[in-house]
């Protein structure tokens, strides 16, 4: 049975996914979330670690249920000659190649890109690795935490006069994985004007090194290297994180004059403090303010943490003045913004009904994709990949599911 339309720019592009954990599904999520048909390979005997991570079962852990939205699976053990054959079919009726397992496994099992355009000369493959797939450190393996340290952003994260902190977000494995979407559109684009495929061989790390910004080059102008130095901003002050009721917390950025007389004067409001807080001498100039900002972050501090977070920060942006809320995880499943916008979608899963999910960024019209499923059982699409796509009968298909190639 062939699977409904689901519309979007990438309507009729396919994808072999064959990734695990995290920078490869977050990918191949993006692809789905654009239109793309994505084919997720695993099997009982290579199962991807995010279905173990939390869950009662393979099936309902909820790392897997939070990024394989739309996402199709089979099962497929593509360490037999079988299995590789059925792989390599279902290739030369794709579009895309996207993996993010070992260095050198993809080469080995003879998947490599010189054998893949052996089998589909204009396929697009697209390889997540750590360190890529050549150069001296090529072999090696990691991740997120690893991705972060090496690109030099973990030593830039921390609270100023201590030591780096690093932070417990993933953003490595979805740098990689965004990285890997735009490489790809790009080699379709590429493939759309000349005929011919490409071969991609993306670097996490090197993904990473790329939001490091002015910090890479900040030594060879400064004679400095770069520390962690928590909410400091050379040219903006206060520009931090304040403390309010109920363990909520509050950023602001104060850019002009113009503002921080604006951030005194709503401050004013809740007490006495924050008129000597506008006359103090060391806060009278930005530069001051620069020199005692320490200082300045305690009294703000002192300020804010009798008031309500919403309430203030709908008092400043009135002022003028740029704030915020640091949302929780509760804050942002409420938000009424976040719902009106369709950031949430909710999806119907296959035990648990439905469910809201963290929808694409964008917004597509007039064709933008319908993202209504949730996260595959395993082996759920095997009818309809093996029967559909690759034609085969159903004795053919039981005989592979008795010998486990179909695992």
């Amino acid at each position: 049975m062939p699977m409904p339309d689901r519309g979007g720019p990438l309507a009729g592009v396919r994808v072999v996914e064959m990734t695990k954990v995290w920078a490869g599904p977050y990918a191949g999520k993006l692809f789905a979330a654009l239109g793309a048909e994505v084919i997720k390979i695993e099997s009982f005997s290579n199962l991807d670690e995010m279905r173990a991570y939390g869950g009662v079962d393979i099936n309902n852990a909820p790392y897997f249920l939070s990024i394989n939205q739309e996402i199709l699976s089979i099962q497929l053990n593509t360490k037999t000659p079988e299995g590789l054959d059925l792989i390599k079919r279902l290739i030369a009726k794709s579009d895309i190649v996207l993996d993010n397992i070992r260095p050198g496994a993809m080469a080995r099992s003879t998947l490599g890109y010189d054998d893949l355009i052996k089998i589909k000369p204009d396929i697009i493959q697209c390889s997540i690795k750590m360190w890529g797939n050549d150069g001296p450190l090529c072999y090696q393996t990691g991740y997120a935490p690893c991705f972060a340290a090496l690109s030099g952003i973990t030593s830039l994260v921390g609270y100023e006069g201590e030591d780096p902190k690093g932070m417990n977000i993933r953003y490595g494995d979805s740098s990689a994985g965004a990285s890997a979407v735009l490489a790809c559109l790009a080699a379709l684009n590429y493939r759309n004007q000349t005929g011919k495929g490409q071969n991609i061989d993306l670097s996490a790390v090197e993904a990473m090194t790329a939001l490091v910004g002015d910090s890479l080059f900040a030594y060879s102008l400064t004679g400095e290297v770069p520390v962690s130095d928590g909410n400091f901003h050379p040219e903006i002050c206060p520009h931090g994180a304040y403390p309010c009721q109920m363990n909520q917390w509050i950023s602001i950025a104060a850019g002009t004059e113009a503002e921080w007389q604006a951030l005194c004067e709503v401050l004013g409001e809740s007490g006495p403090g924050a008129e000597s807080l506008a006359a103090d001498p060391r806060f009278a100039s930005l530069a001051l303010r620069l020199e005692n900002r320490h200082a300045l972050d305690a009294a703000i501090a002192e300020l804010t943490s009798h008031q309500d977070a919403t309430d203030l920060v709908a008092n400043l942006r009135l002022a003028g003045v740029p704030a915020a809320k640091s949302m929780s995880s509760i804050d942002l499943c409420s938000d009424d913004f976040l719902w009106g916008r369709e950031a949430y979608r909710m999806v119907s899963d296959h035990k648990n009904g439905s469910r809201p999910i963290i929808g694409p960024s964008w917004r597509i019209s007039p064709d933008g994709p319908k993202v209504e499923r949730g996260a595959p059982l395993l082996g759920e699409h095997n009818d309809y990949v093996y029967r559909e796509i690759l034609g085969l009968p159903q004795e053919r298909m039981d005989d592979l599911i008795e010998r486990k190639v179909i695992d």
